[in-house]
C-alpha cells in the first residue's frame, strides 16, 4: 500500500482515476486531479507547503515533488511529465511541460506551456522558461525553440502513454 497520510491536519486529496504505485509516499496538503500516475518510489511532501497537480499529470518512479516551508509551495499544471528521478522543488510548472529525468527544478521557478527541461538539467532559483522552449545544462539554459511536432511528439505523446500505462496497474 502506498503511504498516503495527512500532515497537521492537511491530509492528501486524490481523485479515484488516479493510478498510485504500492510504494509511492503522498503526504500533507497534496491535490491531485484527474487521470494522474505517481509512480514507484515516488514522494509528493505537501508537509511545509501545499502541492497542487493539474489533470494528466505522471510523476514518475524515484521522483520528488516537495516544497519550500512558507514561501514557495508547488503548482503543477495539466498534460504535465516528471521524469524518472526528477525533483521539482517550490514552483510552477505550467500545462504541457515535459521534465527530464534527472533533472531538477528549484524554488521560484516558472516553467511556462509547451516546454522541455532536458534530462540533467537544472534550472536554477528564481528562473523563468520561456513557453516553447527547451533549456538544458548545469545551470540551465535556453537552447532552442519547440516546433509544434515536438509539442505533440514528446510532451504530449508521454502524457497520453503515462495515461495508458498506468490503466495495466490499475
Amino acid at each position: 500500500m502506498p503511504i498516503i497520510k495527512p500532515v497537521n491536519g492537511k491530509a492528501p486529496q486524490i481523485t479515484e482515476d488516479c493510478y498510485i504505485a504500492e510504494n509511492a509516499t503522498i503526504v500533507g496538503d497534496v491535490q491531485i486531479g484527474k487521470q494522474c500516475s505517481i509512480w514507484f518510489n515516488a514522494v509528493l511532501r505537501g508537509d511545509v507547503n501545499y502541492i497542487k497537480l493539474g489533470d494528466k499529470v505522471n510523476v514518475q518512479d524515484g521522483a520528488v515533488v516537495h516544497c519550500t516551508y512558507q514561501k514557495f509551495p508547488t503548482i503543477i499544471g495539466n498534460n504535465v511529465s516528471i521524469g524518472h528521478n526528477a525533483i521539482v522543488h517550490g514552483c510552477t510548472i505550467h500545462d504541457n511541460v515535459l521534465i527530464g529525468m534527472g533533472s531538477i527544478v528549484m524554488d521560484n521557478c516558472v516553467v511556462e506551456s509547451n516546454s522541455i527541461i532536458a534530462a540533467g538539467a537544472v534550472v536554477t532559483q528564481n528562473t523563468t522558461v520561456e513557453s516553447g522552449s527547451i533549456y538544458a545544462g548545469v545551470p540551465a539554459k535556453k537552447v532552442k525553440d519547440i516546433s509544434k511536432e515536438l509539442i505533440n511528439g514528446e510532451i504530449n505523446r508521454i502524457a497520453d502513454n503515462y495515461v495508458k500505462y498506468s490503466g495495466w496497474f490499475k
